[in-house]
């Protein structure tokens, strides 16, 4: 019975292994190839020149567990730790095909590995399409068996944007793009929300675990759609997402490895309350901190270290919200290498380095809060009113790091 992550993970490779799939390894969180991402935030990145035609691979079809960080949207961090689904670190699990096979293949590997190895309920799921792609809808009803009614057409969002759809994918303003079709978990009527395409879509009833991406056309600078002469796939699921759903909870929060993670945070920290949701972000935040060092990346106040500083003291600052008494967050290391490391055993080799740099951080942000702490102390004490200005409080989160919560 497939149940934890790490069984998913491999469960999900070893499928498409057996269906010619190349098992790739996750590729850096700092893209080789593409210098307009800060990082690499999908499973298609690694392939992306593959997609263009300008690299050429010894297999046509791939499948991967990506590992990816979403971190430089300032409100994005806010929301980690505080929602069901929000993370700065993910895993995407991925199959690809190089001009190999299309449409029909793909639909029927997804519907395959959730209902036959996952072993999940058929009238759980339901699937969007791309409102003309015809195609895709027929295979969907008539070769899958879907009933018409679970299989939803979604449409451009105004007349005047054309192709500009949540079910069309684009690489850019112009180049390869296509329909996609995505698969949606019910997690039942006790949670709110509705189906995509309903009003209350932005709920958490309907959950999308896996979007398959039919890259068919090459769009032309005059919008012109020119098809593909080698239509290829591109998909994605969350590993975190199809995770809950096997080990029946609806917070990424609650599977295996982050309940380990946070129950470790916990220790360290004395904390009682395990949903805490200082304890969550402390628990995603390790994860993105470890793997951007691993990956080359360093704390700074530019670029990529600079998204990396922020993270590290967005976490210290959690753990000083549950009165953390000491340096701690270089001592979770071990806590991720204990749920990780087999997966990723860069992170055993770079264990002592991880370590080093997340003091050495700790250390720093220690001292410059004192800084900051003396600063405010003064604001205070100079204050008319009740209300500090805004370039006193842009002072103290931008050069001391008060973090906002």
């Amino acid at each position: 019975m497939i149940k934890t992550t790490a069984e998913v993970r491999q469960a999900f490779l070893d499928f498409f292994a057996t269906k010619q799939h190349q098992i790739v390894k996750s590729s850096s969180l700092v893209p080789g190839n593409d210098a307009t991402l800060l990082f690499t935030n999908a499973g298609m990145v690694p392939f992306k020149d593959v997609f263009l035609g300008a690299e050429t691979r010894s297999y046509t079809r791939a499948t991967s567990a990506q590992r990816c960080v979403r971190g430089g949207k300032h409100n994005d961090l806010e929301n980690v730790g505080y929602t069901a689904r929000h993370h700065t670190f993910f895993e995407m699990l991925g199959n690809f095909s190089f001009g190999d096979y299309f449409k029909e293949n793909a639909i029927s590997y997804a519907w395959e590995f959730l209902t036959s190895v996952l072993g999940l309920p058929k009238e759980k799921l339901l699937v969007t399409i791309y409102e003309s792609d015809e195609e895709a809808f027929l295979y969907w009803k008539d070769e899958i068996g879907i009933p018409v009614e679970k299989i939803i057409r979604i449409g451009d969002k105004s007349a005047d944007k054309k192709f500009e759809s949540d079910n069309f994918w684009s690489m850019g303003d112009t180049g390869p793009c296509g329909p996609c079709s995505e698969i949606f978990y019910d997690h039942g009527e006790h949670i709110w929300g509705g189906p995509p395409g309903s009003p209350e879509e932005d709920g958490d009833r309907f959950i999308e675990i896996w979007n398959i991406v039919f890259m068919q056309f090459n769009r032309q600078a005059n919008g012109d759609m020119e098809p593909l002469p080698n239509p290829s796939i591109d998909t994605g699921m969350g590993l975190e997402r199809i995770s809950a759903i096997m080990q029946n909870v609806h917070s990424n929060y609650e599977i295996d490895l982050f309940q380990a993670l946070i129950k470790d945070t916990a220790n360290l920290l004395d904390c009682n309350d395990l949903n805490n949701k200082s304890l969550r972000v402390i628990s995603d935040h390790i994860r993105s901190c470890c793997f951007l060092i691993v990956d080359g990346v360093v704390p700074s106040n530019e670029g990529r270290g600079y998204v990396l500083r922020r993270i590290i003291r967005r976490a210290i600052r959690h753990g000083h919200k549950l009165e953390a008494k000491d340096n701690f967050f270089h001592k979770l290391v071990k806590s991720l290498i204990e749920q990780m490391g087999d997966a990723y055993p860069e992170l055993v080799q770079q264990q002592a380095i991880i370590e080093k740099l997340l003091r050495i951080e700790e250390e720093q942000f220690g001292r410059t809060l004192d800084r900051g702490m003396v600063l405010l102390e003064e604001i205070l004490n100079n204050l008319e009113g009740d209300t500090i200005c805004g370039d006193d409080v842009f002072k103290l989160y931008d050069t001391y790091g008060f973090p906002e919560i």
